[in-house]
């Protein structure tokens, strides 16, 4: 308890050092954080991947949720607490002089900081992006290409650690974790993003091995929280602390608690796999206008535009069992689109076109 109250107090100390003196790094700071937020990865990086590469794009979203299922159980397990609530409530500092860390907008997350979600988030799918892009270099035999295969190699690791170091400051500078949570949630979502590059199996899962593990990590996560509350251990502890702690009460966000996590990446994952299984899928990424740039790219533009349009969708928080549901159907409605409702209402487009100009 000791050696943890001493890493504590050094984190707080980063904290202060980063907020004194990259002041003017603040909305780049901040920014970064964004960049970070898993949620991205759904309504971002999946659509562009899916429609250039659907491996790739399927495996972003298996990373993305099994990651985040890890993040929340490492989570309950280790207790972690946020600087900017750890620093009003413990006794290390004499005569009630707590530094005072500034807060910000996404500050106050409302479950336990260690390890770090957006860290561990960040890491896993720029692991996987990266690796996918070195996957197309690497083939390449002829000496200069080799050369330009070690020079690729080089550039995107260097921008991954460029971007992961950069999200770790931001989460480091907003007082929402300290150092060693955004190392420790780097590196495990590195772990992750490993495993699944020898996990070729999710790319033939049918619609009931999505619902098997669906089923699976909604009941574990379930019992796990159950039975340590039987055993009166509440692993919801942190929300009163957030509550309690946050400079405006308008900053705290039901969509921060550990189950809206938890139901936000169950709804992406059978989304998903709804998605693959479906006629509309086989019809138009499984058929000859799959091949065409022109469709790939009309797919992107018209995912990306179409899922900043469920950012307007603002679901009800006053009742929380309702926010949970809705919020699941949200989330599965997106992977959905871009892998299924999309390429369909495309391929329909372009075959009506093609009929007409014959």
């Amino acid at each position: 308890s000791i050696k943890m109250d001493l890493l504590h107090s050094n984190g707080v100390l980063i904290i202060q050092h980063l907020q004194r003196d990259y002041r003017a790094y603040q909305d780049f700071l901040n920014f970064m954080s964004h960049v970070g937020d898993p949620r991205n990865i759904f309504s971002i990086y999946f659509p562009l991947w899916f429609q250039l590469n659907q491996v790739v794009g399927t495996k972003m979203i298996w990373v993305a949720v099994i990651g985040d299922w890890f993040n929340l159980i490492f989570k309950w397990i280790l207790f972690g607490h946020r600087p900017y609530w750890w620093v009003q409530e413990t006794m290390i500092y004499p005569n009630q002089s707590s530094p005072c860390l500034e807060q910000f907008p996404i500050t106050c997350e409302t479950g336990p900081g260690s390890p770090s979600g957006h860290a561990m988030g960040s890491s896993c799918v720029w692991y996987v992006m990266v690796t996918a892009a070195l996957s197309y270099t690497v083939r390449w035999k002829d000496k200069s290409a080799v050369t330009l295969h070690r020079l690729t190699w080089s550039f995107l690791w260097s921008i991954f650690w460029i971007i992961q170091i950069s999200v770790c400051i931001s989460r480091v500078f907003i007082a929402t974790h300290f150092p060693h949570q955004v190392i420790l949630g780097v590196f495990a979502g590195i772990l992750v993003a490993e495993a699944f590059e020898h996990t070729p199996a999710i790319q033939t899962a049918s619609l009931r091995m999505y619902i098997k593990t669906n089923l699976f990590l909604f009941i574990f996560a379930l019992g796990f929280y159950l039975v340590l509350k039987l055993l009166d251990i509440d692993l919801l502890w942190s929300v009163p602390k957030a509550k309690k702690w946050c400079a405006n009460p308008d900053w705290i966000n039901i969509d921060t608690t550990p189950f809206a996590g938890l139901v936000r990446n169950l709804g992406a994952l059978f989304g998903l796999g709804l998605g693959i299984n479906s006629e509309m899928f086989i019809m138009s990424c499984k058929g000859k206008n799959s091949c065409k740039i022109s469709f790939r790219i009309l797919c992107i533009a018209a995912s990306l535009a179409t899922l900043q349009l469920y950012n307007f969708i603002k679901i009800p928080t006053h009742t929380e069992h309702l926010f949970y549901i809705l919020s699941f159907c949200k989330s599965a409605a997106m992977p959905l689109t871009v892998v299924a409702l999309v390429p369909y209402c495309v391929h329909s487009l372009m075959r009506t076109t093609e009929k007409k100009l014959n």
